[in-house]
């Protein structure tokens, strides 16, 4: 990129969305090195949504941002290959997405509001590119793990669009969920353990910077700091 150069090295939902906007109204075993530690009680009621927006080194650190986000794991999926390697995805030929699995607490963050995050934190406009990122691999797309997931991100997808919250259509895949494989070890936490890599300090902060003023309410800390 530059961007991959310096990589390698029902209406409610609409009207909640639009108000943002301010418009009228390999592998498994990475994962679970990544993934924190729960207790039965809390996995009972945590909840996995998928979200791609470009780098997932950028979609990971954002949503790892939210309160109530207990974890976010960077991976592939939507693409043919099992178990791709970075390198095999970074073709563009797997159909895989870079994507994050995040599981969440639905009693801390709604679905609604992780769609609002997925929207306002990138171009859903842009087909198969995100800057200089270009290529398949880098497509907006939301993949829904249950019928009422669907609902909402279609919701979204068309509120938005009719608002004409973008100055093109939105062009983000919706799609069932499908195999999720976690990305190699060391993309996992990218951000957190490489802040001054050229990529994080010159693309992810900057929009990390900007991501958590709109959404300073919904921070991991706030509360404690209130």
């Amino acid at each position: 990129m530059v961007a991959s150069t310096l990589r390698r090295q029902a209406s409610a939902l609409g009207t909640a969305l639009l108000a943002a906007f301010g418009l009228p109204t390999k592998m498994q075993s990475v994962a679970q090195s990544k993934s924190k530690h729960m207790t039965t009680n809390q996995s009972e009621n945590l909840e996995k949504a998928t979200f791609g927006t470009g780098c997932f080194w950028c979609t990971e650190a954002l949503y790892e941002s939210l309160d109530g986000v207990f974890d976010a794991v960077s991976g592939y999926e939507g693409g043919k290959k099992p178990n791709p390697t970075y390198k095999e995805v970074c073709t563009g030929t797997t159909g895989h997405a870079e994507c994050v699995e995040v599981t969440y607490d639905p009693r801390k963050i709604t679905y609604q509001e992780l769609l609002e995050a997925f929207f306002r934190s990138h171009d859903p406009t842009t087909l198969n590119r995100q800057g200089a990122d270009v290529g398949t691999q880098y497509r907006s797309v939301i993949f829904y793990h249950n019928d009422e997931q669907k609902r909402l991100a279609e919701i979204a997808k068309s509120e938005l669009d009719k608002a004409g919250a973008y100055n093109s259509p939105i062009v983000t895949e919706i799609s069932p969920a499908e195999e999720f494989y976690p990305a190699e070890a060391y993309h996992q936490s990218y951000f957190a353990n490489n802040p001054t890599q050229g990529y994080c300090a010159f693309v992810i902060a900057p929009k990390l910077d900007k991501f958590r003023k709109v959404f300073k309410d919904k921070l991991k800390g706030q509360k404690e700091e209130v």
